[in-house]
């Protein structure tokens, strides 16, 4: 009978589930080194987020098929190391969705009617009603951060409460958003315009502290905004400035960038307009009943040879299969967070076009190693090999994949991405050397040959002297080091592309800056 290990606290209707088809047992607080001393005798193990699955503790454990988080990210579990030993990853990422949505709607109508200071004062004998006289939320304009299930949820309940609905996020087509009857809007004129503002974002490097000083100054001095989402989105110091100086009108905090709040945390000397709970968005019973038995049954059907079905690693291939496949997974998945960058996420098709020996691979995975890629600033850790599909046919993406078996101009093949939009379109083609590097071989149809990197700029410029001593001299100016650069071009004196391989992110005052040189059309930082 297979043994299934309960290293975190579940609830029972998942334990349940699983006792009908395998011997269960529950230890929970153990050390990494008490965990790698059992692991070995178990074929699964349910986890949430205080058990960490290392790299180590998968490598001794010889028997395990499938580990389980019942919840939603996947942090705590190195999912890279599994994918490699063939060990099933899987998680609940709807489990917690409604309780996660609520919880930012109550947060948005505690801070419109001051219930939590209320609250104190006639507990404390006040009986002060002018002082917390509120605002309605009705006919007010909310402006919702990233629209996945949760903030889509939000969405739609503040429409049937009668708000006007705007929304940031540059992987919903305009077509989608008509549906979900909101309008969208970019981040900068999102802030400017909405009444109330919600973020439902991942921590990715370019979302962290994405809500700073600049974009709270944006806001109308009459609003306020909700973090239920994850901590380190927001700014805290900024945002505990801006409570006390009155540059807004309220805040509402679930989640933070060092948890728990830290003693000393500026957001506590906040004495007005500030609500912080600890981390309660997915604190429903109802939440923690879902998560565990989702992810006991996907658990139950991985061990009696059933799919499951929300797989956060590649399902279906064999570990032979995913060795093979690794290099080429890895590039599908560079090229398309690379194209969705260059295209400022305005993605309504993507054309997946296979060349050459890439069209002996098997096609599936790599379309959605793609897809992965082309979704991860949007959605972070929540997007996987599973939901990808899913998440870009939610967002209107139409994928169209095409196999070009004539394609010899390199000897493995090469994949070239597509994508088309409102805002015109971007082009990557990229290719796996013999050696196993990767190589990024065309930019919107300019040839280079750019080894991939985790700072990146791309240029569009005409091709003339003194350009490239110029952004040089730019870059050098701003203390930016140039790890690599090299330039493609199809005709002398007409457009080129410039690609350089930086040391560190380009800031905003720089991306202006770099605009301003003349000859420069467009410029894109890329972080991979």
């Amino acid at each position: 009978m297979a043994k299934v290990l309960v290293s975190d606290p579940i609830d029972t209707a998942g334990i349940d589930i699983l006792k009908k088809v395998a011997q269960v047992e529950q230890r929970t607080g153990l050390s990494p080194d008490e965990l790698k001393g059992l692991i070995g005798d178990y074929d699964a193990l349910m986890i949430r987020s205080g058990t960490q699955v290392t790299a180590d503790v998968i490598e001794v454990a010889g028997r395990l098929r499938i580990i389980g988080r019942a919840g939603v990210g996947v942090d705590n579990v190195d999912v890279p190391a599994a994918t490699q030993r063939g060990v099933l990853v899987v998680n609940s990422p709807e489990g917690n969705t409604i309780a996660a949505a609520e919880h930012a709607l109550a947060m948005l109508l505690s801070l419109s009617r001051h219930v939590p200071q209320a609250h104190a004062s006639t507990i404390a004998g006040g009986w002060d009603r002018k002082k917390y006289v509120g605002n309605e939320l009705y006919k007010k304009t909310l402006g919702v951060v990233g629209l996945g299930k949760i903030g889509s949820h939000v969405g739609r309940v503040a429409n049937a409460m009668g708000m006007d609905v705007t929304a940031y996020d540059p992987f919903i087509s305009a077509e989608r958003a008509q549906q979900m009857q909101v309008r969208l809007l970019s981040l900068e004129e999102l802030f400017v315009e909405a009444d109330y503002i919600t973020l439902h974002l991942p921590r990715t490097p370019d979302t962290e502290n994405l809500v700073n000083d600049e974009l709270l100054k944006r806001m109308k001095p009459t609003a306020r905004i909700v973090n239920c989402a994850r901590g380190g989105i927001v700014d805290e110091i900024a945002l505990a400035d801006a409570l006390k100086q009155e540059v807004i009108a309220g805040a509402a905090l679930d989640v933070y960038a060092s948890e728990p709040l830290a003693k000393d945390s500026p957001l506590l000397s906040v004495k007005d307009r500030l609500i912080l709970t600890p981390h309660l968005g997915a604190s429903t019973a109802e939440a923690q009943v879902n998560v565990a038995i989702d992810v006991a049954e996907q658990i139950r059907d991985v061990l009696l040879g059933l799919p499951a079905r929300s797989a956060v690693n590649i399902p279906g291939l064999s570990a032979e299969i995913m060795e093979r496949l690794k290099p080429h997974l890895q590039l599908a998945e560079t090229l398309g967070l690379l194209v969705s960058q260059l295209s400022g996420g305005q993605v309504q098709e993507l054309e997946v076009r296979l060349q050459g020996e890439f069209t002996k691979h098997p096609s599936q995975p790599l379309v959605v190693a793609t897809l992965k890629g082309l979704l991860t600033a949007a959605l972070g850790d929540r997007i996987n090999y599973v939901n990808a599909s899913l998440e870009a046919k939610g967002r209107g993406i139409h994928v169209l994949e095409v196999k070009d078996d004539a394609s010899r101009d390199f000897a493995g093949g090469s994949l070239q991405l597509t994508t088309r939009g409102d805002q015109g379109g971007h082009s990557v083609t990229g290719a796996v050397f013999a050696d196993g590097d990767l190589r990024i071989t065309t930019i919107d149809e300019f040839p280079v040959n750019v080894m991939p990197s985790r700072h990146m700029l791309f240029t569009r410029h005409r091709d003339m002297p003194g350009i490239i001593g110029q952004l040089g001299s730019l870059l050098g100016e701003h203390n930016v080091n140039i790890a690599s650069m090299q330039v493609g071009r199809r005709i002398v004196r007409g457009d080129a592309v410039m690609v350089l391989s930086i040391d560190d992110p380009i800031p905003n005052d720089l991306l202006n800056a770099i605009h301003s040189i003349n000859g420069i059309q467009e410029a894109y930082p890329v972080t991979l």
